[in-house]
């Protein structure tokens, strides 16, 4: 078999479901399983994946186990000769995984590629390529200083820009690619941390074997970034000890280092913990681009449109794009979003099989799910 996809899922039912139905569509062409774990959920995530796809394993974890353990698991029931670590509030492509895996880039000794993400507005996340966070690239981070000069710019990788592939030493955890022999030969996830510096850490693992990290940027994958975390004071104390314990596995120095990376470290999640909100948007519009007979009951002005070079963007009042998975690819949807980004579009995914719409208005907004 060539590539497992393992996705670790906890409490995101809809978000779970439009994943599966993005990943099945892009391993059509290919020798590929899905595994998906689920971490206790209280939610009816199971229920749907035994209805809805029962032919994709499902392995029920009696507790939450966190990222790293929850991962490892699958990894470890996997029979690809590749993984893809993958959330599942995510959409692939339905060319991700083959052209990843048919990049010649796996030649040139590289260790993990990842690809390029975006949020649930169609904008670039920075987090796609990342530098090492030692404690002087944390501190550019934590204070802002890679939005003044590309000299300050290590965290976010930005010697490579957002299309353009290369080496980079650190990888998200959102989607990662790599061969099953090399995450078992690395230990996996650290099962010592709970979440957050997880993917830091097997990055910097690889690197640490001789091989290089890569960032491909000729497909994308969404990535409602804000969906499966709530920034709580659970989550502060959590990204805290994540961070602290990256360091101290691997830059474990002085006193002075230690008080510095716990400031740090504070400051860093109290900013991530005041970013997140959900928008709230005035519709005006809508339109719904479908092939078929697609017809929903909105609460404002709707306009069908079949093929998306009819739409023209004005930028005169908000307008909601809602995109007909079933008679539109999601490249397509992906690429339309890219193009057409704007301050004045949201974008939602009509999902047929539940019937409901899905989608997010930026990187931290915990997302929106309309049932029809």
């Amino acid at each position: 078999m060539q590539l497992s996809v393992i996705i670790l899922n906890y409490n995101v039912r809809y978000f779970l479901e439009q994943c599966v139905l993005s990943v099945q569509k892009a391993l059509e062409d290919i020798d590929g399983e899905i595994i998906i774990i689920d971490n206790a959920s209280s939610d009816d995530s199971c229920e749907m994946m035994k209805t809805k796809f029962p032919h994709i394993k499902l392995i029920e974890n009696a507790a939450n186990l966190g990222f790293p353990k929850g991962n490892n698991i699958g990894v470890a029931q996997a029979k690809g000769d590749y993984v893809c670590i993958l959330n599942p509030d995510t959409v692939v492509a339905e060319d991700t995984f083959s052209k990843i895996l048919n990049t010649k880039n796996w030649q040139l000794n590289i260790g993990i590629i990842g690809c390029k993400l975006i949020d649930g507005a169609g904008n670039f996340l920075p987090e796609s390529k990342r530098g090492v966070p030692t404690p002087w690239v944390a501190f550019t981070k934590i204070f802002g200083l890679y939005k003044i000069s590309n000299y300050f710019g290590k965290y976010y990788a930005q010697h490579l820009s957002e299309n353009e592939s290369g080496k980079v030493d650190i990888l998200v955890g959102a989607f990662m690619m790599m061969k099953r022999e090399l995450y078992l030969k690395v230990g996996g996830f650290d099962e010592n941390c709970f979440m957050y510096s997880d993917d830091i850490d097997l990055s910097y693992l690889v690197l640490k074997t001789g091989k290089s990290n890569y960032y491909f940027h000729e497909t994308s994958v969404i990535h409602y970034k804000g969906e499966s975390t709530v920034r709580d004071g659970t989550y502060m104390k959590r990204f805290r000890e994540a961070m602290q314990f990256f360091y101290k596995k691997h830059f474990n120095k002085s006193w002075f280092f230690d008080v510095m990376m716990q400031v740090g470290s504070f400051v860093f999640s109290l900013l991530k913990k005041n970013q997140q909100k959900n928008e709230v948007r005035i519709i005006e519009e809508y339109v719904i681009f479908s092939k078929g007979n697609l017809r929903i009951n909105l609460p404002q002005k709707t306009t069908y449109l079949s093929d998306f070079n009819q739409f023209v963007n004005q930028q005169q009042k908000n307008i909601e794009i809602i995109f007909d998975t079933t008679t539109f690819s999601f490249a397509e949807i992906i690429t339309f979003m890219q193009l057409n980004k704007s301050k004045n579009l949201s974008f939602k995914n009509y999902i047929s099989s539940s019937n409901y719409l899905i989608g997010s208005n930026n990187s931290n907004d915990r997302g929106q799910i309309i049932l029809l």
